[in-house]
């Protein structure tokens, strides 16, 4: 019995072990099968997060580049040393930008295509560039970064003109998309990069793999132009997912980036585990499953929370730290991950803080000063502004070069820092003028401050060994009592401080008119009530170019006043006056009805025209402007769609709700309506989108002076593209200039105006100028033939 007993236990325990180890082979298998698909499935998230980080690295990058190449053309003592031909300054010029943007190439191209300057070895001074006209079709179509192939290796180009003021040459810089950019960004995605150039003689690689991937990575895609999503390939005897994008595509070459994540380097964490989830289930099934299932999940789960991360990092979110408290790969990674977003952030934040200061003084730039200003004319407090011009520059110049005057500069701005009171700004207006804001405090009382300033910089400076006196000369205006608007404030402190040049303490308040302009203030505004019943008003049109069609659909109705006295008023002079002394509302009805009275003797003539008008405050808190304007259509047989009204954002805060009913009101009869002079006033886009409008106006401050360094530029292209987003279209008035108008067609504006086509003309100039225009002639539109 007792050998059969120990003969049936053993066979017993060979049973039990058996089928333990059968399902601790399923467990163990199970898990591994699970734990690799979802390594797997993680690596494939974290690869494309990785290429859109890659790709966004790539484009910071590439406008770090752009925004150095637009420094040093736009930089006057490099102009002069194209100008005349300074080979040396200009490779020194070009040489220390690059190496203060991470250039590794820069040149100088003629507007003929042909090599004035270069540290390229195969770029050689007389020839032709093999890529300018590449450049040149990349800069026109506002791509600004171009890849080409240099040597068999991938470059990255920007290109940027150099104008004085006319073009007179093109200066490119770039860098080579070689393995260090390539480990660069490896330390940044924790992925490998790679960099693939073909070209019809063959394919040249730079890569962060190893060297015995090199001929497979090559070869695998080289069989086809471009991947799409993600694929799986074995290289070296190691699976990776790959993950391709095709940075350039020209005549016999082609550029692709790849990024690479290693499925055995992922899944060779796991592995190590595979004795220890064995030890575990070895202990007894239930055990074993619980340990199985705990460790699945607490490996998922961090894996998860790294994707989620990644994908953040790819979405632009780089201040939501990764919190892992592990000391293992995953913990490794997520420190790197967080170390990934902080370099990120950093180097954003640099790049947006660049947009809105200066780069010597580090104080803000026009742009922001104006933003400071707009702030505090929108609250409505006591404002004013010290317009400081230093008048010899020149001379620090001299005698210290361009860091002497660097030098200069940064010393000045301390001096005035050290100065300043709690609620004061101070900014660098242009290369030789400061700004400096004194809040809740007027014109007269910041003469003293005036007085301080100067004091402090008449001080001398040191500069190149040599002590040198600063010459200052301050103009101050005050807001409200000098001026009403940020552009009138700054325009009169620096007329003020123009005037102070002259002086000699240097030192001048803006100065108001003398008094004969306020009695002509009064003339006007006692004949303004009689202006329409004595025939001293007319109406001129100004043509609107509708960009899409090339014709000519629209024009703008202006109001003109011509004095017995004073001869031809301008409207900036007597509308103000208007408005204020509440006689607006009788120039509206007069352009109305004068508008419908033209439209209809046009409409008999065949000449089909949409005439817009502006509206004011006072006309839209009226209750009957809808039922008089319906009475005159119906008077002169003219149809809703023929009149466009533009209202001001100002306009439209005074009562809302009251000028949105009436909107809405005027839109039921069929009248189109336009927010003029968008960017002036005070309405908010939450506002804008209630507002029943089909058109916006961008006001000419914004587009007369417009080059696209400017910072102008930035508002201008933000609300066309905004505009577009909310279904509106977008006139731009103020083009005075050829280049205006090719850089407003290229941003997607849709209407031009301005004296660039024609100044407003009465109605019979308007026809005869539309007749020599043929190209710009409306045709007649079915809907109303």
């Amino acid at each position: 019995m007792t050998r059969r007993s120990l003969s049936f236990h053993a066979r017993l325990s060979w049973i039990l072990a058996a089928f333990l180890l059968v399902v601790i082979a399923a467990l163990y298998f199970s898990v591994r099968l699970v734990t690799e698909s979802a390594v797997s499935r993680q690596a494939a998230e974290r690869l494309e997060s990785g290429l859109r980080v890659f790709e966004r690295l790539i484009d910071i990058r590439g406008r770090q580049l752009r925004d150095g190449v637009q420094v040093l053309a736009a930089d006057f003592g490099f102009k002069e040393a194209v100008a005349t031909g300074d080979t040396p300054t200009l490779q020194s010029a070009m040489a220390n930008q690059a190496a203060r943007i991470n250039a590794s190439e820069a040149m100088l191209i003629g507007l003929d295509g042909r090599v004035l300057a270069s540290s390229l070895s195969n770029a050689v001074s007389g020839d032709s560039f093999r890529y300018a006209t590449e450049l040149r079709d990349a800069r026109g179509q506002e791509h600004r970064l171009l890849v080409v192939v240099l040597d068999h290796q991938a470059h990255l180009l920007v290109e940027a003109e150099v104008r004085a003021p006319l073009p007179i040459a093109r200066v490119v810089m770039g860098f080579a998309m070689d393995e260090a950019l390539a480990r660069e960004l490896k330390q940044l995605t924790g992925l490998d990069v790679s960099f693939l150039t073909k070209e019809e003689g063959g394919a040249t690689l730079a890569t962060t793999l190893e060297p015995r991937t090199h001929a497979e990575l090559i070869d695998g895609w080289s069989r086809h132009v471009h991947a799409n999503g993600i694929e799986a390939l074995t290289l070296g005897g190691e699976r990776y997912l790959n993950e391709d994008v095709e940075l350039s595509q020209g005549a016999g070459y082609s550029v692709i980036a790849l990024v690479h994540s290693s499925l055995d380097e992922a899944l060779a964490a796991f592995h190590q585990l595979d004795s220890r989830i064995l030890l575990i289930a070895l202990a007894g099934l239930i055990a074993s499953l619980i340990g199985a299932l705990l460790l699945a999940r607490s490996l998922s789960g961090p894996v998860n929370a790294l994707a989620r991360a990644a994908d953040r990092v790819g979405r632009g979110d780089y201040h939501t730290p990764i919190e892992l408290d592990r000391e293992d790969e995953l913990g490794s990674l997520a420190k790197a991950l967080n170390q990934m977003q902080r370099g990120i952030a950093e180097r954003e934040h640099l790049i947006a803080h660049n947009m809105l200061h200066d780069d010597v003084t580090g104080l803000p730039n026009r742009s922001l000063a104006a933003e400071l200003l707009a702030s505090a004319v929108e609250a409505r407090r006591i404002t004013a502004v010290l317009h400081i011009g230093i008048g010899n520059l020149d001379a620090v110049q001299d005698s210290g070069g361009s860091e002497g005057v660097d030098q200069a500069l940064r010393e000045l701005t301390q001096r005035l820092q050290a100065g300043l009171q709690p609620g004061d700004h101070l900014a660098r207006m242009l290369s030789d003028e400061f700004l400096l804001i004194v809040s809740d405090t007027s014109a007269d009382n910041a003469f003293s401050a005036a007085v301080a300033v100067q004091q402090a910089l008449a001080l001398p400076v040191r500069v190149a060994e040599l002590e040198m006196r600063i010459e200052a000369h301050i103009g101050v205006a005050g807001y409200p009592d000098d001026a009403g608007s940020v552009d009138e404030l700054l325009r009169r402190a620096r007329i003020a401080m123009q005037d102070a040049a002259q002086l000699p303490d240097g030192l001048q308040l803006y100065q108001h008119g003398r008094d004969d302009a306020h009695q002509r203030q009064i003339t006007l505004i006692r004949d303004l009530r009689r202006a329409a019943q004595v025939g001293g008003l007319l109406l001129h049109f100004q043509p609107k170019v509708d960009l899409e069609q090339g014709r000519v659909y629209q024009a703008e109705a202006l109001l003109r006043w011509n004095h017995p006295v004073y001869g031809v008023v301008s409207p900036g002079e007597f509308i103000p006056l208007a408005e204020r002394t509440g006689s607006i509302q009788l120039l509206t009805a007069w352009v109305i009805e004068a508008v419908l009275r033209q439209l209809h003797v046009w409409n008999g003539r065949g000449l089909y025209m949409e005439v817009s008008l502006n509206i004011s405050a006072e006309d839209l808190a009226s209750m009957t402007l809808d039922q008089r304007v319906a009475e005159l259509l119906q008077r002169y047989v003219i149809p809703g769609e023929q009149l466009v009204f533009e209202i001001t954002e100002s306009a439209m805060m005074r009562e809302p709700e009251r000028a949105l009913a009436m909107l809405h009101r005027l839109r039921a009869l069929g009248i189109r309506l336009s927010v003029d002079d968008f960017g002036t006033g005070y309405s908010s886009l939450a506002q804008l989108r209630r507002m029943p409008v089909q058109e916006l106006k961008i006001d000419q401050s914004f587009i007369r002076e417009l080059d696209d360094t400017c910072g102008d530029a930035v508002i201008v292209r933000s609300t066309i593209d905004m505009s577009h987003a909310l279904g509106l279209k977008v006139v731009a008035e103020g083009v005075e200039h050829g280049e205006t108008r090719d850089l407003l067609r290229g941003w997607g504006c849709d209407t031009l105006q301005g004296y660039f086509f024609s100044r407003p003309l009465p109605a019979d100039a308007f026809e005869t100028w539309l007749k020599q225009q043929p190209h710009l002639a409306a045709r007649p539109r079915k809907e109303h033939s």
